[in-house]
């Protein structure tokens, strides 16, 4: 009698919290979709990218959701080059940022038969910008120069003042193993027109997990925040994170999250901003979390897990005006595995404000995105 008491408790405790916290809405993304980026602009348009077709020699397409609507517009083709993009191993695909005017920027890893290809013989980092009428994507163009070997997955970020930072990890030339990888970044001061050759922005000798991804971001400060996973030693493979204040020009690096382990977990990060806080996602030894960060110190206020959690995989954060916090995440997910689909709304005060939610449906090579809309409540894509 007492295990009953305790357990209808624990539901009343539970569906008290559920009915006062914000709504959460869980949607398939476009027909064949995987690997959904979204982004909410401050106009309450939904910005979406998203990969398509064969996962060795896909696409990358972009749709919008106008703000009020429910339905997303016909999608653009961002690749000029059919199939150049790549969705093997979940963590290579398109990622993209909103810039000066709303422009999109988007990067993604090119596949194995993509074009244009660099001096160096490495897979391309690919780049292409909504064009001035907003109507198509330009030709698509290679960031890479001088660097050898990329791998996980590259990003970009982008400010209202017309920068944009492309940022992945590779090899110098001469350079072998992943205690010799950094990351790189290729700047743009003209909204995308023009980068400038790359150049080594992680902290000396802390290496680069090899097919791991990163995350970069840019605050409503010009603050760049990125972050991605050491390899200073074969088993030392930390969370670290970047911050230039100074528009890229400096970065300072320090661990956030410290993980060892043996071999590359094949993990990805998520950034949010919120009421003058960013926010990051990313994972540690099965389970994700998520952590204020702070630009003057480079440091991660103390991380918040989902309870009854088993392990995960690519979690994305999403905040609203209330200071509600959506963290979702893939569950069972693995190479050429599909999975579930897994979120848990915390409150203000990092609290959880309901149980873990979970649905099977997870593609292979999939993983979910999240936003805050603008009336406070949260749509997840999948």
């Amino acid at each position: 009698m007492k295990t009953l008491s305790a357990a209808v408790s624990a539901a009343l405790f539970w569906a008290c919290l559920v009915a006062s916290a914000a709504e959460i809405r869980v949607q398939r993304a476009p027909a064949g979709a995987l690997q959904p980026q979204a982004v909410m602009d401050a106009r309450g348009m939904l910005h979406l990218v998203y990969l398509k077709g064969d996962p060795k020699a896909c696409d990358v397409f972009y749709a919008r959701r106008e703000p009020g609507k429910t339905e997303f517009a016909a999608p653009l083709r961002v690749n000029s080059q059919p199939g150049s993009a790549v969705a093997v191993g979940t963590i290579r695909g398109a990622q993209f940022a909103l810039g000066k005017g709303g422009r999109v920027h988007v990067v993604w890893n090119g596949s194995g038969q993509a074009a244009p290809k660099p001096a160096t013989q490495s897979a391309p980092l690919l780049y292409t910008r909504l064009n001035d009428a907003g109507t198509a994507f330009e030709p698509q163009r290679n960031l890479i120069r001088n660097t050898l070997h990329l791998d996980g997955g590259g990003t970009v970020a982008a400010d209202r003042d017309g920068n944009v930072y492309a940022l992945w990890h590779g090899a110098p030339e001469g350079s072998q193993g992943e205690t010799s990888r950094a990351v790189f970044l290729a700047r743009s001061k003209d909204d995308g027109k023009t980068f400038d050759r790359e150049r080594e922005v992680s902290p000396e000798a802390s290496g680069a997990c090899g097919c791991c991804g990163m995350r970069a971001f840019v605050d409503g400060q010009g603050t760049v925040f990125a972050l991605f996973r050491t390899a200073s030693t074969a088993l030392d493979r930390h969370m670290m994170l970047l911050v230039s204040r100074d528009r890229g020009e400096r970065f300072k690096g320090d661990y956030v999250h410290q993980w060892r382990v043996g071999q590359c977990p094949m993990s990805s990060e998520a950034f949010t901003e919120m009421g003058g806080k960013v926010f990051g996602a990313w994972e540690t030894a099965g389970p994700v979390q998520f952590a204020a960060l702070d630009a003057s110190t480079v440091k991660a206020a103390p991380a918040i897990s989902p309870t009854m959690m088993a392990k995960g995989k690519h979690p994305v954060v999403a905040v609203n005006q209330a200071g509600e916090t959506l963290l979702v995440w893939t569950e069972g997910t693995g190479w050429q595995r599909g999975g579930a689909l897994a979120w848990q709304l915390f409150g203000a005060e990092g609290k959880p404000a309901g149980p873990p939610q979970r649905r099977d449906g997870i593609p292979v090579w999939g993983l979910a995105a999240a936003v805050a809309e603008p009336d406070g409540s949260f749509t997840v894509l999948y």
